[in-house]
């Protein structure tokens, strides 16, 4: 989960490198730190515990020069987040710098071939840079070293190699962790994230596993791990830096909650492809696609496996497949899917979910499906990431880079995507004719402007917020779609204000969860229109009469039933469909969530112990 940024061939390499880490720290903030290169011996290396700011101070006091270096910024795995565990890591004449994402799974075991050596970390990196300076002090070039080294590697890691010998160079290699690389106007860039990249170059590569990238100046070469040349996978960038900047807002993540009407409207957009058949209609399409449509008709069971927000995004997903396409759907937390030894076959849809398209119990659980032989569609926000890569079809989000670590937008346009998706399996089962599945894409196009609407309640979520910023335990409940927003909410809750929140059935109180609500609690209810409201309604009595405070997510029209029993309403627009209007209560609780942490001061883009994409098991 960690952050790389290098860059070669430009005399302002350090402005260059921090600016990127400044962009990647979403990826980690536990420590930082860079290595220059200016053609001597040692490398120049400062690395600081605790966040970016801290190495930033520490720079003030060097004077480091060169126009080759590395940087990276830690989510700690190996090591707690110290000094001596920043990255890089060298060896002892520090000769040569490593930066490392990822895991060295059998680390003990090369450091144990290394009796003699000296180590000044915990971390498990810190082998790696024993492992390639005795391969070139025995006569190897630097590419050579990697390649020999990441050859005896187990794990998932994406590595960025320096050496005092080769000032102008970086070799850079990869394994089941994300490392793009580009090139322009003389100049080479790597990093983990394009969003280091973008205002160099939009044309960039992917590293594909076991591929060693030699950049210099020159231009970039790309082999296998015998040396041989291979290709990296090549794609342009059509966003720009403006997407990844804060533009006025004091948080990424509300600037990221007031995008999603546009990131919803360019995920609905263009779904209906030109007429095809007899009938002359059109149908629904993929962004791509390796299998035939027919093989989407002979699936008769669909897991949907996914982690965090998404795997809540998903349960909405089982909702809207089963709906529409009459066959049955688990959701599974990908963590635990391929452990458990699930029952795959051809006809078995497996839907991976991941807005970053590295998550890497995700991808795990997508390669075990593949050994399978089932087919794998992809749900992913970022073009050319591997799980996109990797799979049958893939279905983007378009929902443009999110940097805060809560995410939001991304979660909103995997519900508008599971509802295409959802009717797209129903087009390709027979079940769905093709002017209903018009209709229903008609209806949701309302979704952006009604979404609009919602963002208007940012005061009245405000306000609540600093009511309820420090009552001891909140728990959210619902129904039917209202239960993986409650679920969705709570994450929201305690991941950036650390307040303590959970989520239950709102039917399954009475077996227990009940026995939590006390006088000063607080019940989130999602009551919105449906055809559970009246169960909901009365559940809230429940919890009203055991002292808890009830704020209810209702719907426009509906007060009256919500206004005798609710301390607090907040309504919003009915939804086209009630399989929609998830998408419509998770607006309001994400705003909940954020105020309550703006009230409580805490640091919400970059909580703790937390980063946006988690590419280590």
């Amino acid at each position: 989960m960690c952050g790389i940024v290098g860059v070669t061939g430009r005399e302002d390499a350090l402005d260059v490198i921090l600016r990127g880490l400044r962009r990647l720290e979403y990826r980690g903030y536990d420590s930082a730190g860079v290595v220059l290169a200016d053609g001597g011996a040692p490398l120049q290396i400062v690395k600081r515990g605790g966040k970016l700011a801290n190495l930033e101070a520490a720079l003030e006091d060097e004077s480091l020069v060169g126009a080759t270096g590395i940087g990276h910024t830690r989510w700690a795995t190996h090591g707690a987040p110290t000094d001596r565990n920043a990255h890089p890591h060298s060896d002892p004449d520090q000769r040569v710098a490593v930066v490392h994402n990822g895991i060295i799974e059998n680390w003990e075991e090369l450091k144990a071939g290394l009796p003699d050596a000296e180590f000044s970390s915990e971390t498990d990196t810190e082998v790696v840079a024993h492992l390639v300076a005795a391969e070139v002090e025995g006569g190897a070039t630097l590419p050579d070293a990697v390649r020999a080294v990441v050859r005896r590697l187990q794990g998932a890691f994406a590595l960025c190699v320096q050496h005092a010998d080769t000032p102008g160079m970086i070799v850079v290699a990869k394994r089941e962790a994300p490392l793009i690389i580009g090139h322009a106007d003389g100049v080479g860039y790597c990093a983990s994230d394009v969003a280091a990249m973008i205002t160099h170059t939009r044309d960039v590569s992917a590293l594909l596993d076991d591929q060693v990238a030699e950049l210099t100046p020159e231009g970039m070469v790309v082999t296998d791990l015998d040396g041989a040349p291979t290709q990296a996978h090549d794609y342009h960038v059509d966003w720009d830096l403006d997407a990844a900047e804060k533009q006025g807002y004091e948080h990424f993540m509300l600037k990221e909650i007031h995008e999603q009407p546009q990131a919803i409207a360019d995920t609905l957009r263009d779904r209906l492809g030109p007429a095809e058949g007899p009938s002359g209609t059109p149908r629904l399409h993929l962004d791509e696609c390796r299998i035939e449509e027919g093989e989407f008709g002979r699936i008769d069971k669909v897991f949907i496996v996914a982690c965090g927000t998404s795997l809540y995004s998903s349960m909405v997903g089982k909702l809207a497949i089963e709906h529409w396409a009459g066959v049955p759907v688990e959701v599974e937390v990908a963590s635990e899917f391929r452990y458990r030894d699930p029952i795959l076959d051809p006809h078995t849809l497996v839907i991976a979910v991941s807005q970053s398209g590295e998550t890497s119990d995700t991808m795990a659980a997508a390669t075990h499906a593949r050994d399978q032989r089932a087919p794998v569609m992809a749900l992913v926000n970022v073009v050319g990431s591997t799980l996109a890569r990797e799979s049958d079809a893939v279905f983007y989000t378009h929902a443009g880079p999110e940097v805060a670590v809560a995410s939001t937008k991304a979660f909103t346009t995997q519900l508008a995507a599971f509802l295409v998706i959802g009717l797209y399996l129903g087009q390709a089962r027979g079940r769905v004719f093709s002017s209903e599945i018009g209709d229903i894409l008609s209806r949701l196009q309302r979704l952006p402007d009604q979404v609009r609407q919602v963002l208007e309640l940012d005061d009245t979520m405000a306000r609540l917020a600093q009511q309820y910023a420090d009552v001891p335990y909140t728990m959210f409940i619902g129904r039917h779609v209202g239960l993986p927003i409650a679920m969705e909410g709570a994450l929201k809750l305690k991941e950036i204000s650390y307040q303590h929140a959970e989520a239950f059935p709102a039917g399954e109180m009475k077996h227990g969860p009940i026995a939590l609500i006390e006088d000063g609690s607080l019940v989130v209810a999602l009551a919105q229109a449906g055809h559970t409201f009246a169960k909901m309604v009365s559940n809230i009595q429940e919890v009203r009469a055991r002292g808890a405070s009830v704020l209810a997510i209702g719907t426009d029209g509906l007060e009256g039933d919500l206004k005798a029993h609710a301390h607090d309403l907040v309504t919003l627009p009915e939804a086209s469909h009630e399989l929609a209007s998830p998408i419509l209560a998770a607006i309001p609780l994400q705003l909940f969530a954020y105020h309550v942490a703006v009230a409580r001061g805490e640091d919400i883009d970059q909580p703790r112990n937390l980063a946006k994409t988690v590419t280590v098991e």
